[in-house]
Protein backbone atom coordinates (compact mmCIF):
# COMPACT_ATOMS: atom_id res chain seq x y z
CA UNK A 1 0.00 0.00 0.00
CA UNK A 2 3.17 2.07 0.45
CA UNK A 3 3.79 1.89 -2.82
CA UNK A 4 0.87 2.29 -4.56
CA UNK A 5 0.43 5.76 -2.08
CA UNK A 6 3.79 6.90 -3.34
CA UNK A 7 3.06 6.28 -6.91
CA UNK A 8 -0.39 8.40 -6.61
CA UNK A 9 2.02 10.97 -4.72
CA UNK A 10 4.46 11.30 -7.24
CA UNK A 11 1.85 11.41 -9.81
CA UNK A 12 -0.28 14.42 -7.97
CA UNK A 13 2.87 16.28 -7.57
CA UNK A 14 4.08 15.88 -11.11
CA UNK A 15 0.45 16.98 -12.73
CA UNK A 16 0.45 19.64 -9.91
CA UNK A 17 3.60 20.74 -11.08
CA UNK A 18 2.77 21.10 -15.20
CA UNK A 19 -0.65 22.62 -14.26
CA UNK A 20 0.76 25.38 -12.55
CA UNK A 21 3.80 25.92 -14.94
CA UNK A 22 1.29 26.06 -17.78
CA UNK A 23 -0.78 28.47 -15.23
CA UNK A 24 2.69 30.73 -15.02
CA UNK A 25 3.51 30.51 -18.33
CA UNK A 26 0.12 31.80 -19.41
CA UNK A 27 -0.44 34.52 -17.27
CA UNK A 28 3.33 35.47 -18.19
CA UNK A 29 2.72 36.08 -22.26
CA UNK A 30 0.54 39.12 -21.38
CA UNK A 31 3.00 40.51 -19.37
CA UNK A 32 6.05 40.28 -21.71
CA UNK A 33 4.07 40.76 -24.70
CA UNK A 34 3.55 44.98 -22.63
CA UNK A 35 7.04 45.10 -23.05
CA UNK A 36 6.60 45.55 -27.05
CA UNK A 37 5.55 48.96 -28.38
CA UNK A 38 2.04 48.41 -29.79
CA UNK A 39 2.01 49.25 -34.04
CA UNK A 40 0.36 52.62 -33.27
CA UNK A 41 3.71 53.32 -30.87
CA UNK A 42 5.51 51.99 -33.46
CA UNK A 43 4.14 53.61 -36.35
CA UNK A 44 4.49 57.14 -33.85
CA UNK A 45 7.96 56.88 -33.80
CA UNK A 46 8.87 55.58 -37.14
CA UNK A 47 10.25 58.03 -40.05
CA UNK A 48 7.87 60.26 -42.05
CA UNK A 49 8.40 59.91 -46.01
CA UNK A 50 7.54 63.34 -48.05
CA UNK A 51 7.52 64.11 -51.89
CA UNK A 52 9.58 68.15 -51.47
CA UNK A 53 8.83 68.00 -55.58
CA UNK A 54 4.94 69.35 -54.60
CA UNK A 55 5.21 71.85 -52.12
CA UNK A 56 5.69 75.54 -53.89
CA UNK A 57 7.73 78.50 -53.15
CA UNK A 58 6.62 79.91 -49.49
CA UNK A 59 4.35 76.55 -48.59
CA UNK A 60 4.48 75.10 -45.22
CA UNK A 61 3.57 71.83 -44.96
CA UNK A 62 2.58 70.19 -41.41
CA UNK A 63 3.19 66.36 -40.89
CA UNK A 64 3.26 64.62 -37.81
CA UNK A 65 6.15 62.83 -36.40
CA UNK A 66 7.01 61.03 -33.30
CA UNK A 67 3.43 62.36 -32.08
CA UNK A 68 4.60 65.84 -32.33
CA UNK A 69 3.80 68.43 -35.27
CA UNK A 70 6.77 69.18 -38.11
CA UNK A 71 6.98 71.49 -40.76
CA UNK A 72 8.38 71.32 -44.37
CA UNK A 73 8.75 74.50 -45.89
CA UNK A 74 10.06 75.49 -49.22
CA UNK A 75 11.72 78.93 -48.50
CA UNK A 76 11.62 81.57 -51.17
CA UNK A 77 15.03 83.08 -52.39
CA UNK A 78 13.96 86.33 -51.10
CA UNK A 79 13.59 83.99 -47.29
CA UNK A 80 16.77 82.91 -48.08
CA UNK A 81 18.71 86.35 -48.49
CA UNK A 82 16.91 87.51 -45.49
CA UNK A 83 17.93 85.20 -43.42
CA UNK A 84 21.60 85.51 -44.59
CA UNK A 85 21.62 89.25 -44.07
CA UNK A 86 23.86 90.47 -41.69
CA UNK A 87 21.33 93.17 -40.17
CA UNK A 88 19.20 90.27 -39.60
CA UNK A 89 21.51 88.34 -37.57
CA UNK A 90 22.27 91.10 -34.75
CA UNK A 91 18.03 90.83 -34.33
CA UNK A 92 18.73 86.81 -33.25
CA UNK A 93 18.99 85.29 -30.00
CA UNK A 94 21.18 82.61 -31.07
CA UNK A 95 22.25 83.43 -34.40
CA UNK A 96 24.64 80.52 -34.91
CA UNK A 97 22.49 78.22 -33.64
CA UNK A 98 25.08 77.12 -30.50
CA UNK A 99 22.86 75.53 -28.90
CA UNK A 100 22.83 72.25 -29.82
CA UNK A 101 18.91 72.16 -31.01
CA UNK A 102 20.14 70.69 -34.37
CA UNK A 103 21.88 67.62 -36.09
CA UNK A 104 25.83 68.77 -36.99
CA UNK A 105 25.08 68.73 -40.53
CA UNK A 106 22.56 71.26 -40.20
CA UNK A 107 24.44 73.41 -37.60
CA UNK A 108 24.73 76.28 -40.11
CA UNK A 109 22.95 79.65 -41.43
CA UNK A 110 19.69 78.57 -42.76
CA UNK A 111 19.76 75.46 -39.96
CA UNK A 112 18.95 72.92 -42.97
CA UNK A 113 20.47 70.55 -45.34
CA UNK A 114 19.51 72.16 -48.65
CA UNK A 115 18.79 76.14 -48.69
CA UNK A 116 15.31 76.43 -49.66
CA UNK A 117 13.79 73.15 -47.40
CA UNK A 118 13.57 74.01 -43.93
CA UNK A 119 12.60 71.34 -41.52
CA UNK A 120 11.54 71.88 -37.99
CA UNK A 121 9.52 70.59 -34.35
CA UNK A 122 6.43 73.21 -34.76
CA UNK A 123 6.41 73.51 -31.06
CA UNK A 124 7.73 76.64 -29.44
CA UNK A 125 10.70 75.67 -27.38
CA UNK A 126 9.23 78.41 -24.68
CA UNK A 127 5.75 76.46 -23.49
CA UNK A 128 5.00 73.94 -26.47
CA UNK A 129 2.65 76.28 -28.25
CA UNK A 130 2.10 75.84 -32.49
CA UNK A 131 3.70 79.33 -33.70
CA UNK A 132 1.93 80.06 -37.10
CA UNK A 133 3.35 81.36 -39.76
CA UNK A 134 2.92 85.70 -40.66
CA UNK A 135 3.60 85.86 -44.15
CA UNK A 136 5.68 89.30 -45.39
CA UNK A 137 4.22 92.65 -44.62
CA UNK A 138 2.93 92.48 -41.13
CA UNK A 139 2.75 95.70 -39.38
CA UNK A 140 6.22 94.33 -36.85
CA UNK A 141 8.33 93.19 -39.72
CA UNK A 142 9.00 93.70 -43.44
CA UNK A 143 9.65 89.74 -43.97
CA UNK A 144 7.81 86.04 -43.03
CA UNK A 145 8.15 84.53 -39.58
CA UNK A 146 6.85 82.21 -37.46
CA UNK A 147 4.83 83.80 -33.97
CA UNK A 148 4.16 82.31 -31.12
CA UNK A 149 0.65 83.79 -30.22
CA UNK A 150 0.70 81.90 -26.91
CA UNK A 151 3.17 84.41 -25.61
CA UNK A 152 4.63 86.61 -28.11
CA UNK A 153 7.85 84.41 -29.27
CA UNK A 154 8.95 85.28 -32.54
CA UNK A 155 11.12 82.73 -34.97
CA UNK A 156 12.66 83.70 -38.14
CA UNK A 157 12.24 80.80 -41.29
CA UNK A 158 15.63 79.19 -40.19
CA UNK A 159 13.34 78.84 -36.70
CA UNK A 160 15.95 80.92 -35.12
CA UNK A 161 14.44 82.80 -32.01
CA UNK A 162 14.80 86.66 -31.99
CA UNK A 163 15.61 88.87 -29.06
CA UNK A 164 13.35 89.85 -26.09
CA UNK A 165 11.32 87.16 -26.23
CA UNK A 166 10.05 84.24 -23.97
CA UNK A 167 11.18 81.64 -25.85
CA UNK A 168 15.32 81.16 -25.07
CA UNK A 169 16.25 78.76 -27.51
CA UNK A 170 15.61 78.31 -31.49
CA UNK A 171 13.18 75.69 -32.44
CA UNK A 172 14.11 72.04 -33.05
CA UNK A 173 15.62 70.75 -36.48
CA UNK A 174 14.94 67.14 -36.24
CA UNK A 175 17.39 64.12 -37.77
CA UNK A 176 16.69 63.78 -41.67
CA UNK A 177 17.93 62.91 -44.63
CA UNK A 178 16.75 63.04 -48.23
CA UNK A 179 16.22 59.80 -50.09
CA UNK A 180 16.95 61.24 -53.62
CA UNK A 181 16.41 64.51 -55.05
CA UNK A 182 12.97 65.24 -54.09
CA UNK A 183 12.13 62.95 -51.17
CA UNK A 184 12.46 63.68 -47.58
CA UNK A 185 12.81 61.26 -45.14
CA UNK A 186 12.47 63.08 -41.61
CA UNK A 187 13.77 60.59 -38.41
CA UNK A 188 16.75 59.29 -39.81
CA UNK A 189 19.85 60.78 -39.39
CA UNK A 190 21.64 62.17 -42.41
CA UNK A 191 24.79 59.93 -41.72
CA UNK A 192 22.49 56.86 -41.20
CA UNK A 193 23.04 54.17 -44.02
CA UNK A 194 19.95 52.93 -46.19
Amino acid sequence: MDKADTRKRQFLTISTSFVAGVGVATAAIPFVQSWSPSARARATGAPVVIDVSKLLQGELLTVQWQGKPVWVMRRTSDNIANLEDPAHQTQLRDADSLINQQPEYAKNTLRSLRPEIFVAVALCTHLGCIPNLQREGTAETNHSRFFCACHGSIFDLAGRVVLNVPASSNLIVPPHRYLSANILEIGVDNNTVS
